[in-house]
């Protein structure tokens, strides 16, 4: 699972280069506490149920600042900031991140992610 992440995460930094703007943010991964979990590229609803705590993971290509609000939310709880992974190209130049989220009273509804007010991602229902 970990490294159809990988790839897939790889193959789409290839085509975003890393400059002083936001140039897309995705929604890639669902997971429970125990780490079991699911991606969720490419879906229009999760195949298993997420309720209770449980942890997302999205990527922000190029340069969102410090400063920037990151909301990520499935239905309506809120994701708190856990950690940030770097994601290089093959020159070994950084072209974003990978953010992990952890979520607190899950119950069901769209996964959405928004920076600086700007949704970005929010096709995904979690059941």
């Amino acid at each position: 699972m970990k490294k159809f992440i990988l790839i897939t995460l790889l193959s789409i930094c290839k085509l975003f280069s890393f400059d002083s703007n936001i140039q897309a943010s995705y929604a890639i991964g669902i997971f429970h506490e125990n780490g079991m979990g699911e991606n969720i590229q490419h879906k229009k609803i999760t195949d298993q149920d997420y309720n209770g705590t449980c942890f997302s993971k999205i990527v922000i290509f190029g340069n969102y600042g410090k400063h920037s609000k990151i909301d990520v939310k499935i239905g309506n709880s809120l994701g708190y900031y856990k950690s940030k992974i770097p994601i290089f190209n093959e020159r070994k130049i950084k072209i974003g991140d990978e953010l992990t989220f952890e979520h607190y009273n899950v119950s069901k509804g769209y996964f959405q992610v928004k920076i600086n007010n700007k949704l970005y991602d929010t096709k995904v229902f979690v059941k």
